[in-house]
């Protein structure tokens, strides 16, 4: 048995992250599905700045929409949305056979709401709506701005991937936030089942600590700083607040590990797949990690549900000199500011396109 079938039927889903054209309809995604267990998959700014720098596979809808009087973010999102609902189509056997646990692709919102709530959440449900497919998620960040955007999205029942988290204190809020949605749901008498997942990023952490402290922590932070988040996922959805909206009819939020891909060439490219190897999880996954892993025969095993003697590991961090709550906030201010960043490549990159195509 291949690890990614293994890892599947251990309680993992397995998720790509990444989105082109050109994957969703030659059957690269469809053979990712029915070979490697694939189940869902993410997408982000920069994944679809490179997706559309290489090739023309977008320059027959760019042209159409440049002739209907799109441009800029407009524009982004009509191409966007065209993959996604051929990749929503491709899980959505998966999504029908979960009933709609598994099976989702997303996207995400525009940073330039960050700071507005209510238009956030507003741009939420018209992209959702846009894209008239139940399995997408609208990926919103997890900062303090991004909390009560989160609450209002979920209230107006959108499912929501919500990413950038980088530590156990920044899931639960966010968590929090997301059962304050399904609360005022439930007041007003409308279905709690709205499906989200949080997404706790990983190796951001180890970059931050290289060569800071001792050989034998090197590259251990990321994966400690995970188990920390979903040790406190375990226990929140074992908590008598969840349990009372579970018996409403809600689901839990799921636990998502993100940027998986190691970032050091030395490290084995599977290694934060094979330490984060969780059930009722998610790990989304670079596509070379992801063939990687398929590489491989076995996982070495599953989580403990306390996360073993993770809290330890944590304590020689800290010994070291690591403030963790400090870093998870550096952590997450410096992914908002890349996520802009990003941004604005995306819509550089847009204009240069409809550029070309124009003149073309």
């Amino acid at each position: 048995m291949a690890a990614t079938q293994e890892l599947h039927d251990a309680g993992q889903s397995l998720w790509l992250d990444n989105i082109t054209r050109d994957s969703v309809n030659d059957g690269t995604i469809k053979r990712y599905i029915d070979e490697l267990s694939l189940t869902g998959l993410t997408s982000n700014p920069t994944i679809f700045d490179k997706a559309l720098s290489e090739g023309d596979a977008y320059d027959e809808q760019t042209s159409e929409l440049l002739a209907a009087g799109k441009s800029g973010e407009d524009l982004f999102f009509e191409l966007a949305i065209r993959d996604l609902q051929g990749a929503c189509d491709l899980f959505a056997p998966i999504h029908e056979r979960t009933d709609g646990v598994d099976g989702w692709a997303s996207l995400e919102v525009s940073p330039l709401l960050a700071r507005d709530a209510a238009g956030t959440a507003e741009e939420a449900a018209k992209l959702h709506e846009s894209a008239g497919r139940e399995n997408l998620f609208i990926k919103i960040p997890g900062t303090p701005e991004g909390l009560q955007a989160i609450e209002d999205t979920i209230a107006l029942g959108t499912p929501v991937n919500v990413t950038l988290l980088f530590d156990d204190k920044q899931y639960v809020a966010q968590a929090e936030a997301y059962m304050r949605g399904i609360e005022r749901r439930i007041a007003d008498g409308l279905d709690p089942n709205v499906t989200s997942v949080a997404s706790l990023f990983v190796s951001r952490w180890d970059v931050a600590v290289s060569g800071k402290v001792p050989d034998e922590l090197e590259n251990r932070l990321g994966s400690a700083a995970a188990i920390r988040g979903y040790v406190a996922y375990r226990e929140l959805i074992e908590s008598d607040r969840w349990m009372k909206l579970e018996n409403e009819g809600a689901r839990p939020q799921r636990f998502l590990f993100a940027s998986t891909g190691t970032k050091d060439p030395a490290l084995p490219k599977t290694k934060y797949i094979d330490e984060l190897a969780a059930p009722l999880s998610i790990n989304t996954m670079p596509e070379e990690t992801l063939l990687a892993l398929a590489e491989n025969e076995h996982i070495d095993g599953v989580l403990p549900r306390d996360g073993g003697d993770n809290e330890q590991l944590l304590s020689e961090f800290e010994s070291a000199g690591v403030d963790l709550a400090a870093l998870a906030k550096q952590l997450q201010d410096e992914g908002a500011e890349k996520f802009v960043k990003s941004w604005t490549d995306l819509l550089e990159r847009i204009e240069e396109k409809s550029k070309a195509v124009a003149a073309g």
